[in-house]
C-alpha cells in the first residue's frame, strides 16, 4: 500500500462530487443515525460533532485480534503508536516526543487515566481487559472544553460494556509465541432492577527479544486485573452505577545506569517495576424528564509502582562537598566527576574560588581511597492518588437549543522519596458549558468554554466555536477554532530528585547510607501550554452504500511547549519551545454487504519544531486498511494493514490476518482463532534496542460463551 500525499485542496469536493448516486443518496434521511458522547458530553450524530471522531466499535476490537489498547489505536488516523520498551507503549496524536506521551487525555467511562504526579498514560496496565471494551471513541483534537488541561491535542474515552449486556458465562484464553499467554473470564447476572458484571483477567508476554547489539533485551510483563460493574435502577428516575477495578503486576527493566566516575565496575541489579492500581467510582444518574438529566460521579484511584534496585558508583558520589559543589554550579561538578582521574593528577578546573576549593577538596578525598567502589540500594518507588467530584446538567431549553454544563473538583497526590522528597499534592476546580443551537434547519452553531484553576499553576479559560452546515441530519461540513492548554505536571514543575541509597556495601563517609551528589529541582513557575486549533471537515453517512467518511484538513499550533531533556544530569524544563502540525486526515468506513466490511484511513501530517525532538514521534504518512468477511458456516476473516514511514526515524509496516470458527454446542457458543502478525519492513520499532528475532508472531485462542 503507497502512501502518498493527498490533493489536500480538493478532498472535500471530490466527496461530495465524484459519484452521482451519493449525492442522490444525501437526501434520504430513513434510517436512524448512530451517535457520539466524547465530543461535547452531549449525545450527537458524527455529522453535527464540533471536530473530527473515530469510534472502534466491538466488532472491530475482536476482528483486530490486538491484545493491546494502544494496538487497537492503530486504527485511528493521525495515532502515532510507538514503544519504548516492550510493556511500555507511547501513543501520541500527530506526534511530540518519541519517549513522552503526555498531551492526550485518557479516560475509562469518562474517568481520566492520566496520571498528573508523572504526566504518563501506563498503557499496558490500564485496568480494564480487551474483552470488557464495548467501544473507543477518539476525538481527534483539541478538548480542554470538554475535559480540562491536558486534553490538548486529543481525547481517548474507553467505554466498557454495561452490566446489562454481559449477562451469562464468558471464558477465553489465549497462547501463542513470544510468551503470550492470556486468560479472561466474566460472568454477568441480572435482577428486577440491576445487574452485575464481574470478570477477572490475566496478560503475560516475553516483550521485544534483542537490543541493538543483539543483547537480550529484559522487558517482559505479567499482570491480573479484577473488575466489577453494578447498575441499579432506584425508581422510574433514578439509578446508581458502581465500578471497582484492580490490577496488579510486574514489569522488567533491565539495569541501564552507567556509573559516573571512571574505573568503577558495574555490579547493580535490574530494576523490575511491581504495579499495583485500584480505582473506584460511584454515579448516581437522575432523570428530570426526556429534556433534563443530571448525575454526580465521584471516584478515587490509586497508582502504586514499587522499583527497588542496586547500583553501583565510587564512594565519592557521596561526598557532603561534591553535592554543594553540585549546587554552587552542576554542570563545573559534572565536568570534575566525570574527568577525575585527570584532574586528581593537579587541581581542579578553572572556576570560580568557590567551585575551585570545593573541588579541590573532592580531589583529596578521591586521592585518599574516595575512588573505591561502593553499591547500594536504590527506593524509586512512587505512589499517585486521585479523588474526583463531578457534577453535569444536560438541559433542552427548546427544540432547537441543548446545553451541558458542570463542574468538577479533583485532589491529586504523588508520593516518592526520590522524585518529591516526600509529598506533594495539588487542587483543580473546573467549571465548564457547550451550548448548541440549530439556528435552522441546515445551520448549526456551538460554542464551548471550560474555566479551570489548578493550586500548582494557576488559571486559565479555553473556548471552542464551531459551525456545522448539515446538508441533511447524516451529512455535515465543519468549521472549527479551539483553544487547549497542558498544565505542567508535578514531575516538570516541582520535581526535588535526589537518590538515598541504603545498605551501602561499604560505609562512605562513616555512613552506611548517603545521599547521591546530584540534586535537581523543577522551577516552579512553568506556565501552560496552549494549542490553538483551526480545522475544517466534513462528515458523512451514505444509506444506500453504508459508507461512513469523515475527512478534514487542520492547522494547529503549540507555544510555550515544555520539551527540552529532563534527566537528572540535564534538567532543562522551560516554555522556550512551540511545534506546529498541518495536514489532512480520512477515513472510510464501507459495510459492503451483509458479509463484507471495508476501513481505510489515511493521515498527512507534516511538523514543524523549535525542538526536534517535538517531532520525532511524527509519520509524514501514516494509515491502516482492514477487511473484515463473514464466510458463513461460522467461519470469518479479518486482515489488516498498518503503516508509518518514519516513527522516531523508523519504518513501520504490519499486516494482520485473524481466522476465527465459531461453533454452537447447544446454548452454548466456542469460537476458536489463530491470529498472524507479520512485519514487512525489517527496522527497530520506534528506537534501536526494539527488535524481534523474527518478524512475525502467532498465537491462538478459544473462548467459551454459555
Amino acid at each position: 500500500m503507497y502512501l502518498g500525499p493527498p490533493p489536500r485542496s480538493s478532498l472535500l469536493l471530490v466527496l461530495l462530487c465524484s459519484v452521482p448516486a451519493l449525492a442522490d443518496d444525501l437526501f434520504l434521511d430513513s434510517q436512524p443515525l448512530p451517535q457520539v458522547l466524547t465530543a461535547t458530553r452531549l449525545k450527537q450524530s458524527a455529522a453535527a460533532v464540533p471536530g473530527s471522531m473515530t469510534v472502534i466499535d466491538s466488532e472491530l476490537i475482536k476482528a483486530s485480534g490486538a491484545r493491546d489498547i494502544a494496538e487497537l489505536l492503530r486504527l485511528v488516523p493521525g495515532m502515532m503508536v510507538g514503544y519504548t520498551t516492550g510493556n511500555q507503549a507511547a501513543v501520541n496524536y500527530h506526534g511530540t516526543s518519541a519517549s513522552d506521551a503526555r498531551r492526550m487525555q485518557v479516560l475509562i467511562d469518562g474517568r481520566s487515566v492520566y496520571r498528573a504526579g508523572l504526566a504518563t498514560v501506563d498503557w499496558s496496565d490500564i485496568p480494564v481487559a480487551m474483552e470488557d471494551i464495548e467501544r473507543i471513541e477518539v476525538f481527534r483534537g483539541p478538548n480542554t472544553v470538554s475535559y480540562g488541561a491536558n486534553a490538548l491535542m486529543a481525547v481517548v474515552n474507553i467505554l466498557t460494556r454495561s452490566p446489562s449486556n454481559s449477562h451469562g458465562s464468558r471464558v477465553k484464553i489465549i497462547r501463542g509465541e513470544r510468551g503470550i499467554n492470556d486468560v479472561y473470564a466474566s460472568q454477568g447476572v441480572g435482577w428486577e432492577t440491576g445487574d452485575l458484571r464481574l470478570s477477572m483477567s490475566g496478560q503475560q508476554d516475553d516483550g521485544f527479544d534483542s537490543d541493538k547489539v543483539g543483547a537480550d533485551r529484559r522487558d517482559s510483563r505479567r499482570l491480573s486485573r479484577f473488575s466489577l460493574a453494578v447498575s441499579q435502577t432506584l425508581n422510574a428516575q433514578q439509578s446508581i452505577d458502581v465500578q471497582l477495578d484492580a490490577k496488579e503486576g510486574s514489569n522488567q527493566r533491565p539495569y541501564t545506569y552507567t556509573p559516573v566516575f571512571a574505573g568503577i565496575t558495574e555490579g547493580g541489579t535490574n530494576s523490575d517495576v511491581i504495579a499495583k492500581d485500584y480505582a473506584g467510582s460511584l454515579r448516581w444518574n437522575f432523570d428530570f424528564n426526556p429534556e433534563h438529566s443530571l448525575y454526580i460521579q465521584g471516584s478515587a484511584q490509586q497508582w502504586d509502582r514499587q522499583q527497588v534496585w542496586k547500583a553501583c558508583d565510587a564512594k565519592v558520589s557521596f561526598s557532603p562537598e561534591l553535592t554543594q559543589l553540585w549546587q554552587l554550579n552542576p554542570n563545573y561538578a559534572e565536568q570534575l566527576a566525570r574527568h577525575m582521574d585527570t584532574y586528581s593528577q593537579g587541581t581542579a578546573p578553572p572556576g570560580s574560588a568557590a567551585e575551585q576549593a570545593l573541588g579541590n577538596q573532592v580531589l583529596d578525598q578521591w586521592r585518599n581511597g574516595a575512588n573505591q567502589s561502593v553499591c547500594g540500594d536504590i527506593d524509586q518507588s512512587t505512589r499517585e492518588s486521585r479523588y474526583d467530584l463531578e457534577i453535569q446538567d444536560t438541559l433542552s431549553l427548546s427544540d432547537s437549543l441543548r446545553l451541558v454544563s458542570g463542574m468538577n473538583y479533583r485532589y491529586d497526590r504523588a508520593d516518592s522519596d526520590t522524585y518529591f522528597n516526600g509529598t506533594l499534592d495539588d487542587t483543580t476546580w473546573r467549571l465548564f458549558g457547550h451550548l448548541e443551537w440549530r439556528a435552522s434547519e441546515h445551520w448549526l452553531l456551538q460554542g464551548g468554554a471550560m474555566y479551570e484553576d489548578t493550586h500548582l499553576s494557576g488559571n486559565s479559560l479555553t473556548p471552542r466555536v464551531a459551525v456545522n452546515y448539515l446538508i441533511n441530519p447524516r451529512h455535515g461540513l465543519r468549521a472549527v477554532y479551539s483553544e487547549a492548554i497542558r498544565s505542567p505536571d508535578m514531575f516538570e514543575n516541582n520535581v526535588n530528585w535526589s537518590y538515598r541509597v541504603t545498605n551501602l556495601s561499604s560505609p562512605a563517609y562513616g555512613q552506611n547510607s548517603g545521599q547521591y551528589f546530584v540534586v535537581t529541582r523543577g522551577p516552579g513557575n512553568l506556565d501552560k501550554e496552549l494549542m490553538r486549533s483551526r480545522e475544517l471537515g466534513y462528515n458523512g453517512f451514505f444509506a444506500d452504500l453504508g459508507l461512513n467518511v469523515d475527512v478534514k484538513l487542520f492547522y494547529d499550533e503549540i507555544t510555550d511547549m515544555i520539551s527540552s531533556p529532563l534527566r537528572n544530569n540535564q534538567y532543562i524544563a522551560s516554555n522556550a519551545n512551540s511545534a506546529r502540525f498541518t495536514g489532512a486526515e480520512s477515513q472510510f468506513d464501507w459495510r459492503m454487504s451483509n458479509t463484507d466490511r471495508l476501513r481505510l484511513t489515511y493521515a498527512y501530517v507534516d511538523a514543524a519544531s523549535s525542538n526536534p525532538r517535538d517531532k520525532a514521534q511524527t509519520a509524514r504518512n501514516s494509515g491502516s486498511a482492514g477487511w473484515l468477511r463473514e464466510w458463513g458456516q461460522g467461519w470469518s476473516s479479518a486482515l489488516f494493514y498498518y503503516g508509518d514511514d518514519a516513527l522516531n526515524q523508523y519504518r513501520f509496516e504490519r499486516v494482520d490476518l485473524r481466522v476465527a470458527k465459531r461453533i454452537a454446542l447447544g446454548k452454548a457458543n466456542v469460537e476458536l482463532a489463530g491470529m498472524l502478525q507479520q512485519r514487512l519492513d525489517n527496522q527497530p520499532t520506534t528506537f534501536a534496542d526494539n527488535n524481534y528475532d523474527s518478524r512475525h508472531v502467532l498465537y491462538f485462542s478459544a473462548e467459551l460463551e454459555f
